[in-house]
Parts: structure tokens; C-alpha cells; sequence
């Protein structure tokens, strides 16, 4: 059985999030969120595994999106990433997985030292 498609996407520039509506439900992604839980090859990398991890993400926006068939919307983000096709079953799957899936993307960012801010470095202090 496949996820629903939502009833409206609202893309809302200023806040830099992306409002599904299934029903009553209202959700909103961020699309920081978005970008680094991109579909595409880029992202997940082209085999099983955990995919490229996204830094530097934390000021993304999203500058579009365009229907793909009936079955997804392809997303225009302002760091020039436009690969990727989000379908309505992964769409409704990072709404009902948000905050799951954003502590696991927050714990491989901790374990790797890197940050969600392009403009900061850490550095790791040994001994």
C-alpha cells in the first residue's frame, strides 16, 4: 500500500520550509532537512550503505519545486542541488520519521567531527 499524497505543499521562502498537508496533518520540513535527506545518488551514494554525509547545510534554502509525474516533486535547493526525485511515498515517510531521522543525521555529523554550519570547523583535540 502506497503513502498518500499530501493535499498541498507550501513552500515557505522565509522560514525555509516546505508544508505538506494530509487531511488535518500539517507537516514542515526544513529545508536543510530536505537537502541532506536527498534521494539522489549524490546523497545516498550508488550502493547500500549510509550515503555521503551533507555538512554544511545549515543556510540552504530552496529556491523551486517541480511535479515529476503524478508521483513526486523535484526540488530546486540554492546550493545548486537538483538531482534527486522525492516521491509522495518518501516524502510521507520523512514526515512521519522526522525526528528519528534528523537525531541519526545529528549523531553521524557528532561522529565525524563536522558541523551543520558552513562557516564553522571543528577540530578535534587529541590526548
Amino acid at each position: 500500500m502506497s503513502a498518500p499524497r499530501p493535499s498541498a505543499l507550501r513552500l515557505h521562502k522565509a522560514s525555509k520550509t516546505l508544508e505538506l498537508v494530509y487531511g488535518e496533518q500539517h507537516y514542515h520540513l526544513s529545508a536543510e532537512f530536505l537537502r541532506v535527506h536527498s534521494p539522489s545518488a549524490e546523497v545516498r551514494g550508488h550502493g547500500r550503505g549510509p550515503g555521503i554525509l551533507q555538512t554544511g547545510k545549515l543556510h540552504v534554502g530552496i529556491d523551486k519545486i517541480e511535479p515529476s509525474g503524478h508521483y513526486a516533486v523535484k526540488i530546486s535547493f540554492d546550493d545548486g542541488h537538483d538531482s534527486g526525485l522525492y516521491t509522495w511515498d518518501y516524502l510521507h515517510d520523512l514526515c512521519q520519521h522526522q525526528q528519528r531521522y534528523w537525531q541519526h543525521y545529528l549523531d553521524r555529523l557528532a561522529s565525524a567531527g563536522a558541523n551543520r554550519d558552513p562557516d564553522v570547523s571543528v577540530v578535534k583535540i587529541l590526548g
